[in-house]
């Protein structure tokens, strides 16, 4: 076989995994953009392996987009203790036609923003093993030999990382109609200054979290309770709304949630979204930073949008 037949069917063979690759390597960083850089020198180191090396292709580009994403993470952590404000991951847009099929919850907890934040309180090693096991379904052994590791220590490591999330997980799963009502509602609210109508929309320990990264103007701590969230949000909203340059407003599955995507003059400026609870709106989170909007904005250039308002 010459060498452009070879690199060819390399190609091939690596395009079946991509989404895979890139879905290990989002959850790992929290980074769309960052994980579409894994991805790429994944499909370099591949192209440069050499075929009798690799008796599972698979379990072979898995390991090298895990250590690729580890390497990132230690890389990372000086600049994410040093990060202005909150930080958020990245928003995603996640349905069949992006090429996120959620096949069942635990997937789908897997993408929310909320289970993305509370991942960053695990180390990489922590990350990278519950990830791998809870979500993707790796065995402890492949897992070991991926991260040179027994698989007594991964499933050791494993425990640990369930154990320290068990407590903050969200255990509540509304119906996407409910979703889309509270995401409604939760708009008309704040864009009336309605503050009566948005406090019983919020569970009493509602929490806000905002990410501008410094680049723009946004709440440093997250705001906490019910009154304060709903007299921000109150604020923020109907003030946008009476600005000369009003933003409007789409609907879009934001990692695997329904939420609400803001507009100023065609730029996309914010991302919201909400997790909830039995009692209502637990916690809402504000994508500002332009540079974590990048790749969602990418992705939004192919037109996808469900309402103006």
């Amino acid at each position: 076989m010459d060498e452009a037949m070879r690199k060819g069917n390399q190609g091939e063979e690596f395009e079946h995994y991509r989404v895979l690759l890139f879905s290990i390597a989002y959850r790992m960083t929290g980074s769309a953009s960052e994980a579409e850089d894994l991805v790429q020198e994944a499909y370099l180191r591949y192209q440069a392996s050499a075929s009798q090396e690799i008796v599972s292709l698979k379990a072979y580009l898995s390991t090298i987009i895990t250590r690729l994403a580890l390497d990132y993470l230690k890389s990372a952590r000086v600049a994410r203790e040093q990060y202005i404000g909150v930080w958020l991951p990245e928003p995603i847009l996640t349905s069949e036609d992006d090429g996120f099929p959620l096949a069942d919850l635990e997937q789908q907890e897997a993408l929310s923003l909320a289970f993305l934040r509370l991942l960053e309180a695990l180390s990489p090693p922590e990350r990278a093993v519950f990830l791998l096991h809870e979500v993707f379904d790796y065995p402890f052994s492949e897992i070991g030999s991926m991260l040179e590791k027994s698989p007594a220590n991964c499933r050791q490591i494993f425990h640990r990382a369930r154990q320290a999330l068990q407590d903050k997980r969200a255990r509540f799963e509304p119906e996407p109609q409910r979703q889309r009502q509270l995401l409604f509602s939760f708009l008309s609210a704040s864009q009336a200054g309605d503050i009566t109508a948005l406090t019983s929309l919020l569970a009493q320990d509602a929490v806000s979290w905002s990410d501008g990264g410094g680049k723009v103007q946004s709440n440093l701590k997250p705001i906490h309770g019910q009154q304060s969230v709903a007299r921000f949000w109150c604020f923020w909203l109907s003030l946008a709304r009476k600005n000369q340059r009003p933003l409007t407003f789409t609907l879009a599955e934001i990692n695997g949630s329904p939420a609400i995507l803001c507009w100023e003059e065609g730029s996309l400026a914010v991302v919201i979204s909400l997790t909830l609870s039995a009692v209502g709106i637990q916690e809402i989170y504000a994508l500002l930073n332009p540079e974590k909007l990048t790749y969602l904005q990418k992705q939004l250039s192919r037109g996808r949008s469900s309402f103006e308002s």
